[in-house]
């Protein structure tokens, strides 16, 4: 195989797969990571209680946490079936590899990576834990409107939304589609992005929204059998 004239900024991103590019580069890691360069416009989409003058600190504390549907973060690399990394991320370790968090009772996250040949894959999957569902909606709100461009997805979560941008570096094209789910006081965050490192072209929308939209049906199910 020939060498490849990879974009250098893209260095940090294809870490796990250096072996495969003699240059290397980088992209976003996750749904708060912005890739940034020369951008083509490529969106498309697909969308506490009070407490009485009666109730003392620990009957209050008490009545939050009883209402809290999640309480912890499921282990996020188990979330995905393996038929899905493989069709999504194929030749990834379908075990995948979960990201080192400052607390993981609140907040996990699973990539999976792959170069196979020149078509490069990543797909990463994060749960996160509010302290109540205004909390998660008003999340979810907040963050919808930082990547604006999208749509609802109708039946994920209380909440659904999906975007996806195309950005082009050196001449070479990332496409990435981010999902967001908002489930009682939880976040799922899907990130799934892919290359062609020899037409430098990248997967087409409809292959990156759908492949995000699946694997956040996934997660949301996982998240609900975790409880």
């Amino acid at each position: 195989m020939r060498s490849l004239p990879l974009p250098l900024a893209l260095t940090a991103r294809l870490t796990p797969v250096a072996v495969l590019a003699c240059a290397g580069w980088a992209m976003a890691s996750g749904p708060d990571t912005t890739t940034s360069t020369s951008a083509s416009g490529d969106t498309s989409a697909q969308q506490s209680g009070g407490q009485s003058a009666g109730d003392s600190p620990s009957t209050s504390s008490a009545s939050t946490t009883a209402t809290k549907a999640f309480s912890a973060a499921p282990a996020p690399c188990g979330s995905i079936p393996v038929a899905t990394i493989k069709s999504l991320v194929p030749g990834a370790k379908t075990a995948g590899k979960e990201i080192p968090s400052t607390d993981t009772k609140l907040r996990r996250t699973c990539s999976w990576n792959a170069l196979k040949g020149y078509d490069y894959r990543w797909l990463d999957v994060s749960f996160e834990i509010m302290d109540s569902n205004a909390a998660a909606a008003k999340e979810y709100k907040d963050r919808v409107a930082e990547k604006s461009g999208g749509g609802a997805v109708p039946g994920l979560g209380d909440n659904g939304y999906s975007v996806v941008n195309l950005t082009t570096e050196d001449k070479q094209q990332t496409r990435e589609g981010v999902v967001m789910a908002q489930v009682s006081n939880a976040l799922v965050v899907v990130t799934y992005n892919g290359s062609d490192f020899e037409n430098k072209k990248a997967p087409s929308t409809d292959v990156i929204n759908k492949g995000a939209i699946q694997a956040a049906k996934a997660a949301v199910t996982a998240l609900k059998g975790s409880q």
